[in-house]
């Protein structure tokens, strides 16, 4: 619950729109992540991504219901990563939210390698981190894809010893979502 009050205090502050601003939102992003183990491959997906990038401001927060994620090799690992991992009763939501540090015409169609300074937030922990992603404009639309890495002991989730070989110390995520413009 505390994160929801924090993003939409982000949201009040920061992404609020002036009059005639329009704002790109997505409810259906792609979120996924792999655990490549020496002796388990882990991956699970979530079309549950929600995000908004306020453009006039530069900025962005991006969102997924931890339990939103499917695709484990069973049931019984799903439960694991929500109740043991993730906490997710207690930790219901990852997040990243932040500026583009890039400055980026989007009334204009193009594609765009920028990096994404902001807070990113896992397990209730906080960690500054710089993402790369690129922006493709098109026709009034922002498609935004980006991959990159999270260490578990960043964000103070331990690997049990009697299966750490079945669980990478890091995470590879790659994210896709089209972000529809809203005035």
């Amino acid at each position: 619950m505390q994160i929801i009050v924090v993003i939409c205090a982000f949201l009040l502050q920061v992404l609020l729109p002036a009059p005639q601003q329009t704002l790109f939102i997505t409810k259906t992003g792609n979120i996924q992540f792999k655990s490549e183990a020496p002796l388990e491959l882990i991956e699970a997906r979530s079309a549950k991504m929600k995000g908004v990038i306020n453009p006039a401001e530069q900025t962005f927060a991006f969102s997924v219901a931890n339990n939103s994620f499917e695709g484990f090799n069973s049931a019984l690992q799903r439960e694991h990563f929500n109740e043991n991992y993730m906490e997710s009763n207690k930790f219901p939501n990852s997040s990243f939210s932040g500026k583009i540090i890039e400055t980026i015409d989007f009334t204009v169609d193009g594609t765009h390698t920028v990096r994404a300074k902001g807070k990113l937030l896992v397990h209730g922990v906080e960690q500054e981190r710089i993402i790369k992603a690129t922006l493709q404009i098109k026709k009034g639309v922002i498609s935004v894809s980006s991959s990159f890495t999270v260490p578990l002991a960043d964000h103070n989730i331990t690997i049990p010893k009697i299966v750490y070989q079945k669980i990478a110390e890091e995470i590879q995520v790659d994210l896709n979502a089209v972000l529809q413009p809203q005035s």
